[in-house]
């Protein structure tokens, strides 16, 4: 009888298959870049676009940073901050614009549009409201515009991508209150949007209609209420881990720490005038910069003794590191050195109207700009619907 009930029953079925993790990047273990790295790229190609007017080496700049973030990006709040940037950058963009078309952009052949001129007093002479309104003023309105939101644009994919409390971790003890300040400001967009979107998700969830203003009204409360909360949760974290509590420093050594500090400084920017005016003597150039720089740094090492503090597993700079912070230093030089070389094609003239051109530097710049897509590793992702693939369903027999 038992033989036949096991002759009988359906043969037994298969586990399904284990969910392994899927690692993007061929194999390269997911984790996150040192936040310097991708500072010092961002701060690459911001002086890169620095460097010119033109606006095709401009627009793929901001491709290329574009690319970066959104390979390389995490799921954490401020990684969603880049669009946000990139809708600043068309607000400035449009505000060069409008500049020149307001005040006065009638200087040029082409005239487009003849606007009524608004009289203005005497004392107001050589500025002029509206009247005719010129292709060549209002394109360049537009290249000065675009160059300063590519500006902006990378310096908000250094913020998408960086972690700015591992940021927070590499600096200084000297330096550590003020890098607290610096790294919180640049927290601070980051969590806005992450509270806008959570608060918009809510209203969607509740049923809650209605756009413009009676929208902007119901989302802004909540938006304040929640920052103020992080606020005041960020305050009670830093108290109860003894932020700015420093070790026993008599008064002298604090006083010996301020006065080398204030001095270095006080060096650096004479140094800094020196070389910058050509009438000052020799002295209050190079060297005064030089001595400067050392006053300050041995102020910053005497005050570093002041902050106790521990780390946990440091961030260690790495061979992908090396390479995402070469990138950006590469892609700046490139460019400094187009424009050495054809700096007509750079700075693409207005007047008369002519299509801007591209320097094979130029090209190799951005692609080195590029290159941390696929130089740097893997993000690692916080959700584990990313990280796992789902499992296939099971078949029916």
């Amino acid at each position: 009888m038992t033989d036949q009930a096991t002759a009988d029953s359906p043969p037994a079925r298969p586990a399904p298959p284990v969910a392994r993790p899927v690692t993007p990047g061929r194999g390269r273990l997911p984790r996150l870049l040192h936040p310097g790295a991708w500072w010092l790229w961002a701060l690459g190609l911001a002086t890169a676009a620095s460097h010119t007017t033109n606006p095709l080496p401009l627009a793929m700049i901001v491709a290329a940073a574009a690319l970066v973030v959104v390979r390389r990006r995490g799921d954490a709040p401020w990684a969603l901050a880049f669009r946000m940037y990139l809708v600043l950058g068309a607000v400035i963009v449009a505000m060069r614009v409008v500049f020149r078309l307001v005040f006065g952009g009638g200087q040029g052949d082409t005239v487009l549009i003849d606007l009524p001129e608004v009289p203005l007093p005497q004392w107001a002479a050589g500025i002029r409201l509206f009247g005719p309104v010129a292709a060549e003023q209002l394109l360049g309105g537009c290249y000065d515009g675009l160059r300063l939101a590519t500006m902006l644009i990378c310096l908000g994919a250094a913020n998408a991508l960086a972690n700015p409390k591992r940021l927070l971790k590499a600096v200084p003890g000297a330096l550590y209150a003020v890098s607290t300040a610096v790294v919180v400001a640049l927290s601070v967009a980051p969590q806005l949007v992450e509270s806008v979107l959570r608060v918009r998700r809510a209203r969607r969830l509740r049923g809650a209609a209605g756009q413009g203003l009676r929208a902007l009204r119901g989302i802004a409360l909540p938006v304040l209420a929640d920052a103020l909360d992080r606020s005041l949760a960020l305050a009670a974290a830093m108290d109860s881990r003894g932020y700015g509590r420093s070790a026993a420093v008599p008064g002298g050594a604090r006083v010996l720490t301020g006065g080398l500090v204030l001095a270095g400084l006080t060096g650096v920017c004479v140094g800094t005038y020196g070389l910058l005016d050509a009438t000052v003597p020799g002295y209050l150039g190079l060297p005064m910069l030089l001595a400067g720089l050392a006053t300050a740094v041995v102020g910053m090492l005497l005050a570093g003794r002041r902050v106790r503090r521990s780390r946990y597993r440091p961030d260690r700079w790495r061979g992908p590191e090396f390479a995402v912070a070469a990138s950006g230093v590469s892609a700046a030089a490139l460019l400094m050195a187009a424009g050495a070389l054809e700096p007509a094609r750079l700075y693409p003239p207005v007047s008369p109207l002519t299509w801007p051109e591209l320097t094979p530097l130029t090209l190799l710049a951005v692609v080195v700009a590029v290159a941390p897509a696929w130089l740097a590793p893997p993000p690692k992702l916080t959700a584990p619907s990313k990280l796992t693939a789902p499992p296939k369903p099971e078949t029916p027999r």
